[in-house]
């Protein structure tokens, strides 16, 4: 087994509360209770014992990430293939305002029927995971913190732990912003992931 992976969405941004598709084209900003998350997420790195921290390219993670870094004096890697999922159509939408029939197909089988111009899932799946199996390789002794995305990670959950992709949605209903899911890379590249712990918050410090 290689080192810890404590994987964290985002803090809480403006687009939380109405349940708005934010991907790979939206960048909106925090909110005040995100950024009481942000940092209570730097005391819990600590707590922790990280040793180092990686976030998606996107302001929301970098922002979310920034004060974790400088709290385990470890520096910020940015990963772009830690990037939230494109979401073409619905991107900047709620599912209220987009084509319902659109929306049934997607709920029923995401993989099948994405939304049109969507990132396809099993690409945003194989790059996420890719790059958290990097990440691995790379701290194969320490805990790495990395900051992402809901559907993103929960794609990459599905690749790593060798479920079904089309079930990511039930599988793992959500990711709570700035809760862990950690999980352990086998030494094995091939082999599949441990899921270790979903959505438990960071202790205080």
């Amino acid at each position: 087994m290689t080192g810890r992976l404590l994987l964290v969405r985002h803090a809480e941004t403006e687009w939380h509360r109405d349940n708005r598709y934010a991907g790979a084209r939206s960048d909106p900003g925090l909110t005040a209770r995100g950024l009481r998350q942000v940092e209570a997420l730097a005391r819990g790195a600590r707590a922790e014992g990280v040793t180092a921290v990686a976030s998606s390219p996107l302001r929301r993670a970098v922002r979310t990430a920034t004060p974790a870094a400088r709290a385990v004096g470890a520096p910020l890697r940015l990963v772009p293939d830690l990037r939230e999922v494109d979401f073409g159509a619905l991107e900047g939408r709620t599912r209220d305002e987009a084509d319902p029939a659109l929306v049934r197909r997607f709920l029923a089988d995401p993989v099948a029927h994405p939304f049109p111009g969507a990132e396809p899932p099993p690409a945003a799946a194989a790059r996420t995971a890719a790059a958290l199996r990097g990440l691995g390789a790379l701290h194969p002794a320490g805990t790495v913190l990395v900051v992402g995305h809901s559907t993103a990670l929960r794609l990459a959950l599905c690749a790593l732990l060798g479920l079904p992709l089309a079930g990511y949605r039930r599988l793992f209903p959500r990711l709570d912003n700035v809760a862990v899911t950690e999980i352990g890379l086998p030494a094995d590249p091939a082999g599949p992931a441990s899921l270790l712990s979903l959505n438990r918050p960071f202790p205080p410090s």
